[in-house]
């Protein structure tokens, strides 16, 4: 051990956090084609919207190849949490929560099912924040997959890449307001699952609509 207080610890990441990490080490070429992706659209319900109090309640995903959603891929977990579920149920119904999950196998599934694909989410930063926040504890300090939010991505679609948010309603890029305009119906509304098959299918019609502007492959969609 150091006597220098102020040294830096040694890297002390879980064996499936490393595992996780080492898949992310190899960048996905600029050129591989939008069909040759493999994207992870997820969602969670928390209890609330503080990153650094609140807790996650689920965690639904489903993962798109070929521009295909997989549903057979379709997953939703609960980890264990021991924090009061406050009004949350009122949003998402979330009362009974089975099989709940512990935090460190919840996180070791979370980032197996990741693993080095593109992570789509609406308003994922904050999904994305509070996953991070569960995972911390086992050495992950961010996740290194590629992230699409689809929100983002129909301001680009709609007004440019330079765009900017501040001068636009953002209350018409809500992920209702996106499905009511693609006509995409609201079904399951408000379960981590079920909002990711939303997601997902929003994020298959605003792909087309990028390939038909040019954009069509990693490269040009990651910028």
């Amino acid at each position: 051990m150091s006597w220098w207080p102020f040294s830096k610890s040694k890297n002390t990441s879980s064996d499936f956090v490393k595992e996780y990490l080492s898949k992310n080490e190899v960048t996905i070429p600029s050129i591989r084609t939008i069909g040759q992706l493999e994207f992870v659209v997820l969602d969670t319900e928390t209890t609330g919207l503080d990153v650094k109090t609140d807790s996650v309640l689920s965690f639904g995903a489903v993962k798109i190849f070929n521009e295909c959603i997989l549903v057979k891929s379709a997953v939703e977990w609960y980890p264990e949490s021991s924090k009061n579920l406050n009004q949350s149920p009122l949003i998402h119904g979330l009362v009974e929560r089975s099989p709940q999950l512990p935090t460190s196998q919840f996180i070791r599934q979370v980032l197996t099912y990741l693993s080095n694909s593109i992570i789509v989410g609406h308003h994922v930063g904050f999904d994305l924040g509070m996953l991070q926040q569960m995972a911390s504890p086992f050495g992950l300090s961010q996740f290194h997959n590629p992230v699409i939010d689809t929100m983002s991505f129909t301001i680009r679609l709609d007004h440019g890449p330079n765009a900017n948010p501040n001068h636009i309603q953002t209350n018409n890029y809500s992920l209702e307001a996106l499905c009511d305009r693609f006509q995409i119906p609201l079904d399951d509304r408000h379960t981590a699952t079920g909002d990711a098959l939303l997601t997902a299918l929003l994020f298959l019609k605003l792909l087309k609509i990028a390939e038909a502007k040019g954009v069509n492959t990693y490269g040009q969609l990651i910028r």
